[in-house]
């Protein structure tokens, strides 16, 4: 099986550690959040942490689609990755990435980054309004999601676990990871409303974004949060249909394992 290990400039010196640590990925024993289809443990690479992202094995059809059509998940990750960081977007630092093939089918990718210890995540802010500086955070978050817009970056999986959140003594940073779906390009303004539909089900978070988006923008404030409610319900009842329709597909199984960011809207 062939194999090609990309990494970073700033981590030529270190490659043979790289390479290792990915050869031993099955031994390292420290599995970060939930394992389901992709595995991301932590791991030291010369006495510093970092992660490596396993990705599932695709289906025979997307074997083909990877080896010959389209850049693996682990290759988008680095690439997207830099272009964030290029666009003084934070991230964890991406150190590399490797693909396994044959000649005929892709098998397996490794994305390899700086593990970033944060405070929190945006999950937090939606399971714990008791948090002394939620607002705060939430304010901060969308004037950073409006940045992204700005620089015409579309985060297609900005969801709950994806941004990280580190208190500074004054103000907040905020990483973005799982990169590898994102669109570049200039956003128009449903787009960018549409962008905020997975982040939260609760009226009170969605009235204080679509505040502060208005702020930043300059758009009117009722017609912001209209849009962004309306995609947020849209959103929550894609998601539970497609879970009904997984349960009546797979029945035998005793149960079907989702992992809905929040509860339904009711």
């Amino acid at each position: 099986m062939a194999e090609k290990l990309i990494v970073s400039s700033k981590y030529q010196s270190q490659v043979e550690a790289v390479k290792q640590a990915i050869k031993n990925f099955d031994l390292h024993k420290e599995i970060l959040g939930a394992a389901e289809r992709n595995v991301i443990k932590i791991v030291a690479i010369d006495g510093e942490k970092h992660t490596i992202k396993s990705f599932k094995v695709p289906n025979i059809v997307n074997q083909i689609v990877y080896r010959f059509l389209r850049k693996s998940k682990a290759q988008r990750s680095f690439e997207y990755a830099n272009k964030l960081l290029h666009a003084d977007i934070k991230t964890p630092f991406p150190v590399a990435y490797q693909i396994k093939s044959t000649p005929f089918l892709f098998k397996k990718s490794y994305y390899v980054s700086e593990l970033v210890a944060c405070d929190l995540t945006y999950r937090e802010l939606t399971t714990d309004f008791e948090i002394e500086d939620h607002e705060a955070i939430l304010r901060a978050f969308t004037r950073f999601t409006y940045k992204l817009h700005e620089n015409g970056i579309n985060f297609l999986d900005h969801s709950p676990g994806n941004t990280l959140v580190k208190r500074l003594k004054e103000g907040y940073d905020f990483y973005l990871v799982d990169l590898n779906r994102m669109e570049f390009g200039k956003m128009d303004f449903e787009t960018r409303i549409k962008n905020f539909a997975k982040l939260t089900i609760h009226k009170s978070m969605i009235k204080i974004m679509s505040n502060e988006y208005a702020k930043c923008s300059g758009e009117n404030e009722q017609a912001i949060f209209n849009l962004m409610w309306k995609y947020t319900v849209d959103f929550q009842d894609q998601f539970y249909r497609k879970i009904r329709l997984k349960k009546r597909i797979f029945f035998w199984k005793k149960k079907y394992k989702s992992r809905p960011s929040q509860s339904p809207i009711q």
